[in-house]
């Protein structure tokens, strides 16, 4: 059990004050759709590489209805490698990743899809990318991530209390990359990725529980497939984990887990019908949907549901504009979809944000 680490914020007045005005102040330009992440004369990804890297044929059934995509408010600026988002007072949050030529952002971004806007809330105490996020009672939990290129993790979490981040325990070991979901008044933190080098970059079979009231991490029942860049979600009790990569995405996954908290165990689902890492996966109307995604040379865009009942998939409309290391939630009647990278790997950044409903 690791107690709480005392971590100086370090945050100014000034930072704090830029981090709380509205995204059109802080970042006063609209930036293109793209941006490149060494190149600033780079606003586009190459027609090439996208064409020959898009995927959105599923081999899962096609449901009755397909269901459609809209366009919505781009993000304030291209960002890509968030991995998750979360949803707080019914507003789309989305921290750190790669942005303006860099991989350590603290940005932190919040929609408000009543009217369609972008805020810019308080920025995380450190930037990083593959930072694991999730809501428990009314705050928002930040969990690790790493400051280098998708490697050089850390283990500083952090939970937004009001507008203010504070630390919390640490984990007891850095990592990124780590699934993270509320169940029942605790933070399961699930998978993750290890490694200073990408040569030594490993997956991890973690099961971390971390108790807000205690301030303090747990074991669980370690995942029977170590993976990183995960989907993750809560239904009914019951914690699933579909997909991810085994160590890089070479080595993409089908496997689809489910854990049984009161007997401590994984067990099995239906597979996930297209095996991928660093996708969207949401509760909406009902069922787990999975969008997004990136493999070798692909960059998928299918939309995939699984009935819980059922155990089985069915395939909806592909997403309009394929990404991996996006941020993915339901609010209202909509799937939202933000930012991401369009190509494989974290050269190519985007604002994109497109909506799913079955409306």
């Amino acid at each position: 059990m690791l107690s709480r680490r005392h971590v100086s914020l370090g945050l100014t007045t000034t930072l704090i004050a830029a981090a709380t005005r509205p995204a059109s102040a802080q970042h006063a330009h609209h930036d293109p759709l793209y941006s490149h992440l060494h190149d600033k004369q780079v606003t586009a990804p190459p027609d090439e590489t996208l064409n020959a890297q898009r995927v959105t044929d599923s081999p899962a059934p096609r449901a009755a209805n397909q269901g459609r995509w809209v366009t919505r408010a781009p993000l304030p600026l291209p960002r890509s490698e968030m991995a998750w988002a979360a949803v707080l007072d019914d507003r789309m949050h989305i921290v750190g990743g790669y942005a303006e030529q860099r991989v350590d952002r603290p940005y932190h971004h919040a929609y408000d899809a009543k009217t369609d806007r972008w805020i810019s809330a308080p920025l995380l105490p450190r930037g990083a990318n593959h930072v694991g996020v999730a809501v428990l009672g009314g705050k928002l939990y930040a969990v690790g991530g790493h400051l280098d290129q998708n490697r050089r993790p850390d283990n500083l979490c952090f939970v937004l209390d009001g507008e203010t981040w504070r630390p919390i325990a640490p984990l007891p070991k850095p990592a990124g990359a780590i699934g993270v979901v509320a169940r029942d008044g605790l933070l399961h933190a699930v998978g993750g990725a290890i490694g200073d080098t990408t040569p030594a970059k490993l997956s991890l079979d973690w099961h971390l529980v971390y108790d807000p009231k205690a301030d303090r991490w747990t074991s669980r029942a370690p995942l029977p497939t170590a993976r990183d860049h995960i989907g993750i979600i809560e239904k009914d009790g019951a914690i699933h984990v579909v997909g991810g990569r085994v160590n890089n995405f070479y080595t993409n996954s089908h496997l689809h887990h489910v854990y049984d908290a009161a007997a401590d165990k994984w067990g099995m689902r239906a597979p996930l019908p297209t095996a991928r890492s660093g996708h969207g996966s949401v509760i909406y109307r009902g069922k787990m949907f999975v969008m997004g995604g990136e493999g070798s040379q692909r960059v998928f865009g299918q939309n995939e549901a699984y009935d819980f009942a059922g155990d089985r998939w069915e395939a909806y409309a592909p997403m309009p504009t394929p990404r991996h290391g996006l941020g993915a939630v339901a609010i209202s009647d909509f799937i939202h979809v933000a930012g991401g990278g369009p190509i494989m790997g974290g050269e190519i950044q985007s604002a994109v944000h497109e909506a799913f409903t079955l409306g």
